[in-house]
């Protein structure tokens, strides 16, 4: 497409496309920012998490999320907005390892998943509220 216009509109459209790129950016940033943390590093808000909130708070305990995780993070939040609690290990373990078996992820490897924790730290990334998480 940009092939076909002139010098000054293409110099145009492309101001415009960046000038979305930074608002996106700049957005993408104050939800991070809104995203507010209780001393514990749990989320304040359900509702404040997102995907990126929950990579900075996997980077901070030096953790790299695979597809296990985030399936057990979905899983997780899921669970509770449906039921207003989280799930407790056994059903974590049972439900998503059994979801997982094709990609290698079975019983035995989910608390393996989250080493300082277990399902604590899986529902701290998950934006869960502190007050309901279990221990493993």
């Amino acid at each position: 497409m940009l092939l076909f216009l002139n010098n000054t509109t293409r110099t145009n459209y492309m101001t415009e496309l960046r000038m979305e790129l930074n608002m996106i950016a700049y957005l993408d940033e104050v939800q991070r920012k809104n995203a507010t943390r209780k001393s514990d590093g749990h989320l304040q808000n359900f509702q404040d998490w997102t995907e990126e909130v929950a990579l900075e708070l996997a980077q901070e305990e030096e953790l790299v999320l695979t597809a296990c995780h985030w399936a057990a993070i979905h899983f997780l939040r899921d669970y509770y907005a449906e039921n207003e609690i989280p799930a407790s290990p056994r059903i974590l373990i049972k439900e998503v390892g059994e979801k997982l078996h094709a990609w290698h992820c079975t019983y035995s490897t989910l608390k393996e998943l989250f080493p300082k924790g277990g399902i604590k730290q899986a529902c701290r990334i998950a934006g869960l509220p502190e007050a309901y998480c279990h221990s493993c």
